[in-house]
């Protein structure tokens, strides 16, 4: 989720189907080679890196100057880009241009001659394929297993048996097809070819009175039209070359368009996914950050909610469903809501949770999915006594405790003495499943800090060693030391965890924060 809220934060023969020409060239791809654990970096001069990874054992010592790091920029996450691709070149070490592929749709053998000519002529690599009609040209255009991706012929890719770059049609060509899409226009071929190559550039061959219905291929959907006896080998290398160009742009840019309109509905998923808080008079600050595990995921299996009943007192949870998929997902919404469902109706403590592992009892796929829980009841306080303070219960269901950040810059992990099981482990109806709470007070400047494990479960460099919640209130209080608040304290600290991991994290994670602003309410 985006940050929000205050923001600082060649050759040819002559038979059909016969193949000739320069063999394609490869591109070697080389990425930037990486500095071995132990043994020798390679030979290069080092850059120094922006937001080194620190092993939490030296945390000691980065507390000595913190004076010094209160103007230190916000850490971010390392990435490791790639260099990019270098061609390969031939013997004088002049760049090799892979061959253009090319699939001719003719059924006169002597203008099929007189193309390859054309194309030797040019001296562009061009690999040609001659077919006399368009039966044969089908059969060598359906997708193989090696040259398709879902049951789709892909162009562009001369690599690829099967795969052409681009189609030289003549419309003069028999299209005996048995449903011709639209005979009076003499184009059937042309829509034929459309629908079985969508992603393949095609140039048609019309003669001198056909220019017109050049044109009109063109509309159609061809890339370009040339006139026979007007076309030398130069001519042909370009209309070939820019037929291709024109049919990478135009498939770029669908798939962008495609790309805007996904991510448009996208986000309008997401806003009524995520939950929006109730917390209309609460004079809390609510931070919150949702990162789903799962690349190009809406959600993951994690949850959270906060809503403020009509006595004043302030509802907060955040879970975790088991599992990484559209069904935990799901499932995590589906919790949310009975959560909030259950809250306005007047349930709390352990009724509430009774009833919630109840729900997910019923809506689970299987027996094994279960979802641990951390709810907080903020108890309202007296407004004739100005030094009353403000007290909340605490419970957990086999989830980690939130912290409690105070004014010294050194948060404190509330007690999990008193956690249940997670949700979904036991039966509770005979009683083995209890959630007892724990009563706890927020003195004066209170923050507190919730967040699902997935934070706390990276690792710390190449080892096999985890954050941990430990480490976790560590990372939070340097930062805190460091002047940052909500917004920017929460991605500061996302960002060194996934830095400390050496990327991005695997699994889902949900932070909120929530800090007594006498005020007003801030989102972040």
């Amino acid at each position: 989720m985006p940050a929000t809220g205050d923001g600082r934060a060649p050759g040819a023969t002559g038979s059909p189907g016969a193949q000739g020409g320069a063999r394609p060239g490869h591109a070697q791809d080389r990425s930037t080679p990486e500095a071995p654990a132990h043994g020798c970096a390679p030979d290069r001069t080092p850059t120094p890196a922006k937001h080194p990874a620190r092993p939490p054992e030296r945390r000691a010592d980065r507390r000595s100057d913190r004076t010094a790091k209160a103007t230190a920029p916000i850490p971010h996450p390392r990435s490791k880009a790639a260099a990019a691709p270098t061609p390969s070149t031939g013997p004088a070490g002049s760049p090799v241009t892979a061959p253009l592929k090319l699939l001719v749709i003719e059924d006169d053998a002597t203008d099929a001659h007189l193309l390859k000519a054309a194309v030797a002529d040019s001296g562009a690599p061009i690999e040609i394929h001659w077919t006399r009609g368009l039966d044969q040209a089908f059969a060598l255009l359906a997708p193989t297993s090696s040259g398709s991706r879902r049951g789709r012929s892909r162009g562009g890719d001369p690599g690829r048996s099967g795969d052409f770059s681009c189609v030289l049609l003549d419309l003069a060509a028999p299209a005996d097809l048995p449903h011709p899409s639209d005979p009076s226009d003499g184009l059937e071929g042309l829509h034929e070819l459309l629908r079985r190559a969508p992603h393949t550039a095609v140039v048609v061959l019309t003669d001198a009175a056909g220019a017109e219905l050049g044109a009109a291929a063109v509309a159609a959907g061809a890339q370009d039209f040339l006139i026979k006896n007007e076309t030398d080998g130069p001519l042909l290398a370009r209309a070939l070359r820019y037929a291709v160009e024109r049919k990478r742009a135009d498939e770029s840019q669908r798939r962008l368009v495609e790309a805007e309109l996904r991510g448009q509905e996208n986000a309008r998923l997401q806003r009524h996914l995520l939950p929006t808080p109730l917390l209309d008079g609460a004079n809390l600050s609510f931070t919150r950050r949702y990162r789903p595990g799962r690349r190009r995921a809406l959600l993951g299996g994690d949850f959270y909610d906060a809503v403020r009943t009509d006595d004043g007192t302030v509802h907060v949870v955040i879970g975790d469903v088991c599992g990484h998929g559209p069904d935990e997902a799901a499932l995590g919404v589906a919790l949310r809501i009975a959560w909030r469902t259950l809250v306005f109706a007047g349930l709390t403590g352990e009724t509430l949770l009774t009833t919630l592992q109840h729900v997910l009892e019923h809506e689970r796929r299987s027996d094994e999915i279960f979802a641990t829980l951390c709810m907080l009841v903020i108890e309202p306080v007296d407004a004739g006594n100005p030094g009353a303070v403000e007290r909340a219960r605490l419970y957990l269901a086999g989830h980690p405790p939130p912290l409690l950040l105070g004014e010294d810059h050194t948060p404190i992990g509330l007690p999990s003495e008193h956690a249940g099981p997670a949700l979904g482990l036991l039966p509770c109806d005979d009683g083995q499943a209890v959630w007892p709470s724990h009563i706890f007070e927020l003195r004066r400047g209170w923050r507190l800090m919730l967040y699902t494990d997935g934070l706390i479960e990276g690792r710390i460099g190449a080892g096999s060693r985890r954050l941990g919640q430990d480490g976790l209130a560590e990372l939070i209080g340097d930062h805190q030391a460091a002047g940052l608040t909500r917004g920017r304290l929460v991605d500061s600290a996302i960002a060194e965890v996934e830095e400390l991991n050496g990327g991005a994290l695997t699994d889902d994670v949900a932070v909120l924060l929530l800090e007594r602003n006498p005020t007003q309410l801030i989102l972040g």
